[in-house]
């Protein structure tokens, strides 16, 4: 009896111990294999995009800019018209032509054909020689560069005394002929010295002494004015212009001209006294 008492007391001693680990240990849950696993990666799907093909080629021809053309540029057999007026290397009119006339004309005389006029009708072209354009080409050219800038005008500002020496003038005289060279307006102020009673005459003077320092290169833009109620005067030296400038040299040749003649008489006079 105390046998068995003994085993029924080890046996739930034992199933205690045990129940008590179950509910301490962790518990693992096994995977079913049935499903797919969280924690592995999901494939992703592949989508077919729509997308623009890259080509170097083809971006540089599609955003390539446009190059400026030649104002004299040789055309080549690529004639437009079906029928152009043609005209000679020397400039002699040679009516109007058939394109494939034209064609067969230039490869028996190896020419170039250029356009001369777009806008008469029909369209005027010129036969000539590659010497002929390289010519023309250079010759448009320098027309281009001899085109005067257009932009506004800048103008310089000089204010001086009335009671400044000779030499300091004729320095300021030579600053005011540097402006005026590079196309500046030039504003000169004479004002009143201090010490001074010198009329307005007198200032005109000294506007008049700087001009005689530019022969040929400067004018008066505005004439010389009192301001300030007259105790200043003011003016405004400009560039002569291409028309005044050529009259300038006709008027001193001409001036030239009578003086070598009046020498000319004066000498004969002389040479008739003397006999």
């Amino acid at each position: 009896m105390a046998l068995l008492l003994k085993r029924l007391m080890f046996q739930a001693i034992k199933a205690d111990s045990t129940l008590v680990g179950r509910c301490l240990r962790k518990p693992t849950v096994q995977p079913d294999l049935a499903q797919p696993c969280l924690t592995t990666s999901t494939p992703k799907l592949l989508y077919l995009i729509s997308a623009k093909g890259f080509s170097t080629v083809g971006d540089t021809r599609g955003e390539r800019k446009q190059k400026r053309k030649d104002a004299f540029t040789n055309t080549g057999r690529k004639i437009s018209e079906r029928v152009i007026r043609v005209l000679d290397e020397k400039g002699s009119d040679l009516g109007m032509m058939h394109r494939a006339d034209v064609i067969r004309l230039m490869d028996k005389q190896d020419l170039r054909l250029v356009q001369r006029n777009a806008s008469s009708e029909p369209p005027e072209y010129q036969l000539m020689t590659g010497a002929q354009i390289h010519q023309e080409r250079l010759r448009l050219r320098e027309q281009e560069k001899a085109k005067p800038k257009t932009g506004p005008t800048v103008t310089k500002e000089l204010i001086l005394s009335s009671n400044i020496g000779q030499h300091d003038l004729e320095t300021k005289s030579k600053q005011i002929q540097q402006w005026i060279e590079r196309k500046y307006h030039v504003q000169v102020t004479i004002k009143r010295g201090k010490d001074a009673e010198q009329p307005g005459s007198e200032r005109d003077e000294i506007f008049n002494q700087i001009l005689q320092t530019m022969p040929g290169v400067a004018t008066f833009s505005s004439r010389p004015k009192a301001i300030r109620g007259g105790t200043a005067s003011m003016c405004v030296f400009r560039h002569l212009s291409k028309k005044e400038e050529k009259a300038f040299r006709e008027s001193q040749e001409s001036q030239t001209r009578d003086t070598l003649s009046k020498d000319d008489r004066n000498s004969s006079e002389s040479d008739g006294l003397s006999q």
